[in-house]
């Protein structure tokens, strides 16, 4: 499994990039959300990843943020949503927009998505209502362990967290 790769954007597209780590181009399919994140061609870019194999293709998926990749992987357990239903709600969600959603069981909000109908809408709603409160106190653990190296701020910020779930 490849979990992260650093390197230079060489090229990118629609749904995909290609990051050279080494001389090795890596074709890595991303969110909009993660492309619009990149920097310009020929920059350093460091991606989290997560390995997608099927008989038929090995596939990259690249996220900017860990909350992303989490949530990645929490919606294709989902029974309708695979990896590209996944990365379309994550180009026109943000994470915490898809816990909001999920948590307040709003799924009017998931249809917005292209190819996300009231069915689909409901079905994700049903399914990670359990675990929506579990998913939002790791994606604001993430956010914490990145909001800056002062442990004041940390310590700060980590108890301010169950209050802010709860929420």
């Amino acid at each position: 499994m490849i979990g992260k790769l650093t390197g230079r954007v060489d090229e990118v597209a629609e749904d995909h990039l290609i990051l050279d780590v080494n001389g090795v181009g890596y074709l890595v399919f991303a969110s909009g959300r993660t492309l619009a994140a990149l920097p310009a061609r020929g920059g350093s870019m460091s991606l989290l990843t997560e390995t997608h194999v099927r008989e038929d293709h090995i596939h990259l998926y690249g996220f900017a943020t860990a909350a992303e990749r989490i949530w990645f992987k929490t919606l294709t357990t989902v029974q309708g949503v695979g990896v590209k239903m996944a990365m379309a709600i994550l180009s026109a969600m943000a994470p915490e927009q898809i816990l909001t959603a999920i948590a307040a069981q709003d799924k009017k909000a998931l249809t917005v998505v292209s190819g996300v109908g009231p069915k689909l809408a409901e079905r994700i709603v049903t399914e990670l209502k359990s675990k929506a409160v579990q998913l939002g106190a790791a994606g604001f653990s993430i956010a914490v362990a990145h909001a800056g190296d002062a442990p004041a701020k940390g310590k700060k910020a980590a108890a301010v967290a169950p209050s802010l779930i709860e929420d």
